[in-house]
């Protein structure tokens, strides 16, 4: 069993923030290597988490539940546990976090309690290196939300499109966009302003079922289709942190230790 601490700020009023972090939908996708899999309750969730130690790619299946939850004095406790998909170990934690005011706006303060087993605790041995990699990932997680939260604030919280309904053609396209433009019938009574009419009406139709069908075709590659012109961008899925940028900072932060103990 080892505990570590962190700690990261919010540009957020207390009242703001903390019900920002209680939103697991909106939090998981600012978490290096966090994925959402199911939502069971409003306290109980199920999770993938992976991180990369050099070579070697973990990857927790995990059940997660708030434990405790006190919204008026802001503190809350989480406790996971998961194994990883290949077998290579086990975790369990005990998550403890509040959220108190700072001249930034928020502070959220963190207690972590992990026990790792079986090959896993190999990998992770000692505090100083668990710990250097849960600094990293809160880093990482408070940049993410910062840009969340600049992301919301210019352009609200909307709904994304689902691929079911980027893949179905708005039901107001007219009969002719399967011919486009060229395969509209010329008005009965020669009227050159209704034609107008009739010919934008179909090129219209005809663009945008093609733009859903490139939305759909990209979404079933596993890519997000481009946001159209003053809409609010997809937001992406944080990644997972990597050995390279884990070895860099071990390295700086022993570097670090041998000036400071001097």
């Amino acid at each position: 069993m080892m505990q570590f601490s962190n700690s990261f700020e919010v540009s957020l009023p207390p009242e703001q923030a903390w019900p920002l972090l209680m939103n697991v939908e909106a939090i998981v996708p600012c978490m290096p290597g966090a994925e959402l899999i199911e939502k069971i309750d409003e306290r109980t969730f199920k999770g993938k988490v992976s991180v990369k130690l050099g070579p070697v790619g973990l990857a927790f299946i995990c059940d997660a539940k708030f434990e405790e939850v006190d919204d008026e004095a802001r503190t809350a406790v989480i406790k996971a546990s998961g194994a990883d998909a290949k077998g290579r170990g086990s975790a369990m934690a005990s998550i403890d976090f509040r959220c108190q005011p700072c001249a930034a706006g928020s502070k959220i303060l963190i207690t972590t309690d992990l026990e790792l087993s079986g090959a896993v605790a190999q990998y992770g041995r000692g505090v100083g290196l668990i710990q250097n990699v849960a600094n990293q990932i809160i880093g990482q997680f408070a940049r993410n939300l910062e840009a969340r939260i600049a992301h919301d604030k210019e352009y609200g919280e909307s709904p994304q499109a689902t691929p079911e309904q980027l893949a179905t053609p708005s039901p107001k396209a007219v009969p002719a966009v399967s011919q486009g433009i060229a395969g509209a019938a010329a008005p009965a009574s020669g009227d050159y302003a209704q034609g107008y009419r009739e010919g934008f009406s179909t090129g219209f139709a005809a663009g945008h079922a093609a733009g859903y069908a490139a939305a759909a075709a990209l979404l079933a590659k596993g890519r997000m289709p481009p946001a159209a012109p003053g809409a609010a961008p997809a937001y992406p899925a944080a990644k997972p942190i990597g050995g390279i940028s884990l070895m860099f900072s071990s390295l700086w932060a022993t570097i670090r230790g041998w000036f400071s103990s001097r």
